[in-house]
């Protein structure tokens, strides 16, 4: 199992009329998680995506039990449970500043050749990087 953390602090324009985080952008907070995520390992979207590989979103899965408020410091922790074959599948859990869980999510990724369009393994360089944390 792999697992990282990020932080990002609610912008106002990320909030509705009732001062909450607008549901719609944990979509966003997943895919700060899921960037960041990959960083830490030293694999970057750009890097991948010029070894060839996309990474279109298949799924994004969202459970709000707590409203996130403006100003408010956010906590993501993503984790893979499994190691990815030619789908990869992040969950995220997403804390307050008070340690409250908030938000919990899912999104399953896929693997494409960015010249045929069809799908593919992850670039072997990921492979390796994600090896160790499944063993």
């Amino acid at each position: 199992m792999y697992q990282s953390e990020t932080r990002v602090r609610v912008r106002y324009g990320e909030t509705d009329q009732m001062g909450y985080v607008y549901y719609g952008m944990y979509a966003m907070y997943y895919e700060v998680g899921r960037v960041e995520s990959l960083r830490q390992l030293g694999l970057t979207y750009r890097s991948i995506e010029e070894m060839g590989v996309m990474m279109p979103v298949l799924e994004n899965k969202s459970r709000y039990l707590a409203p996130a408020l403006y100003d408010e410091n956010l906590r993501i922790v993503t984790t893979l449970r499994e190691m990815p074959k030619v789908r990869i599948r992040f969950e995220y859990e997403i804390y307050n500043e008070a340690g409250s869980l908030l938000n919990t999510g899912e999104t399953l990724l896929a693997f494409v050749n960015k010249a045929t369009g069809r799908p593919c393994r992850p670039p072997e360089v990921m492979t390796s990087i994600l090896e160790p944390f499944f063993k």
